[in-house]
């Protein structure tokens, strides 16, 4: 029997043997839970490693759990709000929702350390300490402690976005005086103590905020997906690296209620496909990147690396935000502080253990 026909024969069982809301998946001794989750997206599902991880996790849950778990995904806006996702899925007005947490900072104050933290850790280095040492069991009590009834599971993740798209060169810090630019996270709050006027749109309204002079300059994602969005027909400097998001975490958020009420296999079900959605993102998204640059001198588009002095003084602002969050919230303290110690460690083994990136 080959591939096709064995998913078809899963799904065939799956509609007709479920009992008592759950199926045994044939040739093992797994309970699958029968489950029909609507899921609204923050990113489009055509982004590659930002929004297509929502689509590919909800097609192998499918799969995987021979039809028995069926999820639907929905494009930003058509169901819930990009920004209100997690609102949406605490209240139970939707069971699940993919989004980048970061965009909650206001609600909870901790939650962007697990999202994308200025001069934090590489990808790898932060699923290490995500899985290994101790992060998931951290981002769920964070949750909790601020009242939201939600399971979260980091569900992709994506390398260093861009520093921004501008319409003149950066020369020195002082450029960021009176600039209007939509930023995200902790790293919105790094600049605007250099006096930027920050504000935060979802990633579809910004080429037209560009156009219309709305907003002077932009974050977003990565080279790939930037483009696809059009930055580089409106401005053409793109600035790297990415000091405020050497990781962008994205999070598959179901109902607490809901998650709870699954059995263990469908749980594990559900935190396999997801680590698996995590490889493919990060994967996709790396191997795109080179030819992305590679085609910036077609278009015009002049690609500046922020010289040194630039990064240490956005380090240094940087680390004066970060002592603030810790003083002034107890979970963000506690998080950072882990962050920190698995740091200072892991820069041991990166220093000895990795080729320098010059050779």
């Amino acid at each position: 029997m080959n591939l096709k026909q064995q998913v078809k024969k899963l799904v065939t069982l799956a509609a007709t043997a479920a009992i008592a809301g759950s199926v045994m998946c044939p040739g093992s001794a797994l309970a699958i839970d029968k489950v029909r989750w609507r899921m609204p997206i923050a990113f489009p599902s055509n982004l590659p490693g930002l929004g297509a991880p929502a689509q590919f996790a909800a097609e192998q849950l499918g799969l995987a759990s021979g039809g028995a778990m069926q999820v639907r995904v929905y494009e930003p806006g058509k169901l819930v709000p990009a920004f209100d996702i997690l609102a949406a899925v605490s209240d139970g007005k939707t069971e699940a929702g993919y989004t980048w947490i970061g965009y909650d900072q206001g609600k909870v104050a901790a939650v962007p350390l697990f999202a994308a933290v200025p001069f934090g850790l590489k990808p790898w280095a932060f699923m290490a300490w995500y899985y290994e040492g101790g992060g998931h069991d951290m981002l769920q009590e964070v949750y909790a402690n601020k009242g939201f009834k939600v399971h979260a599971e980091l569900c992709g993740i994506i390398g260093p976005e861009t520093a921004g798209w501008y319409k003149t060169p950066l020369e020195s810090l002082k450029d960021y005086e009176g600039l209007k630019i939509r930023f995200a996270g902790l790293g919105g709050k790094v600049i605007q103590k250099l006096g930027a006027s920050v504000t935060m749109l979802p990633g579809g309204e910004l080429f037209q905020a560009l156009e219309k002079g709305t907003i002077d300059a932009t974050e977003f994602s990565l080279p790939v997906i930037d483009q696809r969005l059009g930055f580089d027909k409106v401005v053409k400097f793109n600035l790297f690296p990415g000091w405020h998001q050497p990781f962008t975490a994205q999070y598959m958020l179901v109902n607490k209620g809901i998650w709870d009420g699954l059995g263990d296999d469908s749980r594990a079900l559900v935190r396999n496909v997801c680590m698996a959605s995590v490889v493919k993102g990060l994967a996709e998204s790396e191997f795109l990147e080179g030819a992305v640059i590679a085609g910036f001198k077609d278009k015009g588009v002049t690609a500046q690396k922020l010289p040194r002095e630039i990064l240490d003084e956005l380090k240094r602002i940087t680390d004066e935000v970060l002592a603030e969050e810790s003083a002034n919230d107890a979970d963000f303290k506690r998080v950072y502080d882990s962050q920190q110690a698995f740091h200072e460690l892991y820069r041991v083994w990166e220093d000895l253990g990795y080729l320098p990136a010059d050779i």
